[in-house]
């Protein structure tokens, strides 16, 4: 995923429910109590750790009993610490007064409690990122360091390895093609990193990769959903097991649950975004062009899913009376550069969202070289009375503005397809015409036909004709 790439818009909650979402999260939820929780007889390490005589008070305060009690004592104090809700007041004496951020997440906004939310996010993944306490136990050297090559980690493989899950599984969230909120199979999800694109059948050595990472994932996950980052299922402990101990239970090796599900919260959809955002990404959001002008909309929306162009649409037109929002959108939709079909395109689907009260504005162009087509076919389909024919020149203009549009919008698809085999056959002498269409696009349409026609006659006419229209403009 390059970072010069435009993602596809995420629908994100409103601010204030993730803000409640992310003051319920367990990770932040205790971190929190821990930090009213202390006072003047707290005291910390030389690390800002909870000492550890005062763990069992802690946990207590928490409410967690059980052998990892004091592990997620001293992991809530730590998220205390990093996110500025306690402060250490004196190092030597390892004092410690509640932090300024601790009062944002009674009495500030929701993005105050989104950002402290986010850092307690960074601190959970980079814990995501390191090995087992207990390898990294049997990896101390002499010395009391870690010796990282007997671990077979590198931090920076490892960051990206899980910063390459997160990029796919927000792609999976927010596209049209994906499941949506729908939870992901963790196998599907560590094959997306692991298993290259052109791959067809994976071989052993791969295989072996995916289930390596999924077992990585499995640890990590389990991690980031106290966070209220995700949702997860984690991987059925009888896939574990050794291979000559007898299930606990009869297993349906069909059931792809047993290898684990994980779903992106709406609270994580906002974090990922951020992060992504950080990482210099065009992230979207659906909403962010609605107080913008049309320009800003059509140009915005050209490389948006259809139905995320038409959720952004129709935000943009909520706050718009009908008439200006149609002069407006026509406005924006003229131009001779690469982008203007497209934002006819879009210009044209957005008006199919706009009612009667439009009309005006459409009757004011039909005499535009490059609106004109597009408001007769509005005003038909509107049911308008008096809709003056169009010139011949201005439905061939159109035609190539059209298939320009869905050829910036969709590429060589199987609809374009269909559409240029049935222009070839509804106009006899199609190709005879078109080429002196006074269009940009006309050379690059012509070409475009000649690659998508099926019939090889057919497809020459289509390649002569986009000579002629490269030599008309001088190309």
């Amino acid at each position: 995923m390059s970072d010069s790439s435009t993602l596809p818009p995420a629908r994100l909650r409103p601010e204030a429910e993730l803000a409640r979402d992310a003051l319920s999260a367990p990770v932040l939820a205790r971190a929190a109590r821990l930090a009213r929780w202390a006072g003047p007889g707290t005291r910390v390490d030389a690390g800002g750790g909870l000492v550890e005589e005062q763990l069992p008070a802690a946990a207590e305060q928490l409410g967690l009993s059980g052998d990892d009690a004091a592990a997620y004592a001293s992991e809530a104090w730590r998220i205390a610490v990093d996110t500025g809700l306690v402060e250490i007041t004196d190092e030597e004496a390892g004092t410690v007064a509640a932090g300024e951020d601790l009062a944002l997440l009674t009495g500030g906004s929701p993005q105050d409690v989104l950002g402290v939310w986010l850092t307690a996010l960074e601190a959970v993944l980079a814990d995501a990122s390191v090995p087992d306490l207990d390898d990294l136990v049997d990896a101390m050297a002499e010395g009391g360091e870690v010796d990282l090559s007997s671990l077979d980690w590198d931090p920076d493989a490892e960051s990206e390895f899980l910063d390459g899950v997160l990029g796919n599984l927000y792609l999976l969230t927010v596209g049209e093609e994906g499941p949506g909120e729908a939870p992901v199979p963790l196998p599907a999800l560590a094959a997306s990193v692991i298993v290259p694109s052109d791959m067809g059948e994976p071989s052993n050595e791969v295989l072996e990769q995916v289930s390596d990472a999924m077992m990585r994932l499995d640890d990590q996950f389990r991690l980031l959903e106290p966070v209220g980052l995700v949702e997860y299922q984690p991987v059925d402990e009888a896939l574990m097991a050794d291979a000559d101990e007898e299930p606990a239970a009869p297993v349906d090796e069909a059931d792809v649950t047993r290898y684990g599900m994980v779903r992106l919260t709406p609270l994580g959809l906002y974090g990922l975004r951020a992060r992504l955002l950080d990482a210099g990404f065009e992230a979207p959001a659906v909403g962010d062009l609605a107080d913008k002008g049309a320009d800003a909309l059509l140009d915005g929306t050209a490389p948006f899913p259809p139905a995320a162009a038409h959720a952004e649409t129709e935000l943009w037109l909520a706050g718009r009376s009908p008439l200006d929002a149609a002069r407006e959108l026509l406005a924006a939709a003229r131009g001779s550069d690469t982008g203007a079909p497209l934002r006819r395109l879009r210009c044209q689907q957005a008006l199919s969202l706009v009612g009667a009260e439009a009309e005006p504005a459409l009757r004011e162009v039909l005499d535009d070289a490059e609106l004109g087509g597009l408001a007769r076919v509005w005003l038909t389909e509107h049911g308008a009375r008096d809709v003056p024919a169009p010139p011949q020149e201005m439905v061939f203009w159109l035609t190539i503005d059209t298939v320009a549009a869905q050829l910036a919008a969709e590429g060589n698809s199987e609809e374009l397809r269909a559409l240029v085999e049935g222009l070839a056959r509804q106009h006899s002498g199609f190709f005879d015409t078109v080429w002196r269409v006074e269009h940009p696009a006309t050379p690059d349409v012509l070409e475009a036909m000649g690659r998508l026609h099926p019939d090889k006659k057919v497809a020459k006419e289509a390649r002569k004709a986009a000579f002629k229209a490269r030599s008309q403009q001088g190309g």
